[in-house]
């Protein structure tokens, strides 16, 4: 029953992936707006300074100015792995690439953590790391 439950997820995340695609190329973030109302994001420097922490709202304004930024450039999924916990959450492994004219802008180790509420897939958190 979980490897059903892990094809929906996974093709509702090839979706987002696709949608990540548009908003780079549009500028549109609407559809990537997929959070929970206490969602949070977690950044890490290549330094070892302490984290920062993004609520959901400060998470859409710098989502929206970074695509705004960066129209025109690609954001790849490099090697993602996809892990449900249970029937209800999933955890999302991957390596961000951000490149624009044939240069990378940014790297990041991510981990999404989705929830199924009510039917529809939603971030709860996720934790970035940049590298270099």
């Amino acid at each position: 029953m979980l490897d059903n439950q892990l094809k929906k997820f996974t093709k509702m995340h090839d979706g987002y992936i696709l949608d990540w695609g548009k908003a780079m190329s549009s500028g549109d973030t609407s559809s990537l707006e997929r959070m929970t109302e206490d969602y949070y994001v977690t950044f890490f420097q290549a330094s070892n300074e302490k984290p920062t922490i993004f609520d959901r709202q400060e998470a859409i304004s710098g989502m929206q100015q970074s695509v705004e930024q960066l129209l025109g450039a690609k954001k790849k999924f490099i090697n993602r792995v996809i892990r449900l916990k249970d029937h209800e959450n999933a955890a999302v492994f991957f390596e961000q690439v951000i490149e624009k004219d044939d240069k990378v802008l940014a790297r990041l180790f991510t981990i999404e953590n989705w929830q199924l509420i009510n039917g529809e897939w939603m971030l709860v958190r996720e934790v970035e790391e940049q590298i270099n």
